[in-house]
């Protein structure tokens, strides 16, 4: 779910394309909007910036490992050659 400042900046920007408007009816806007992107926000597929990042550091850490492996297996592999070539 979006963070609630973000869906207020956007309410903001959306009330204000409506123009000034007597009081009720921009609160009543509002609220519409609220759901309508609430409602729209929940059926994508959203993360949040913290697990965002989270999972990029994973991936940097795993991609680390998966080569500092292929080096270890190229090794591997140049040691078993030159012994099956003496």
């Amino acid at each position: 779910m979006l963070p609630p400042k973000m869906l207020e900046g956007l309410n903001e920007q959306l009330t204000q394309l409506f123009g000034e408007g007597p009081q009720k009816t921009q609160e009543e806007v509002k609220k519409s909007i609220n759901v309508l992107l609430q409602g729209a926000f929940s059926r994508l597929d959203l993360v949040t910036r913290e697990e965002f990042e989270a999972q990029k550091e994973v991936l940097m850490r795993t991609r680390a490992m998966v080569e500092q492996l292929e080096q270890q297996v190229k090794q591997l592999e140049s040691s078993l050659q030159a012994k099956s070539g003496e």
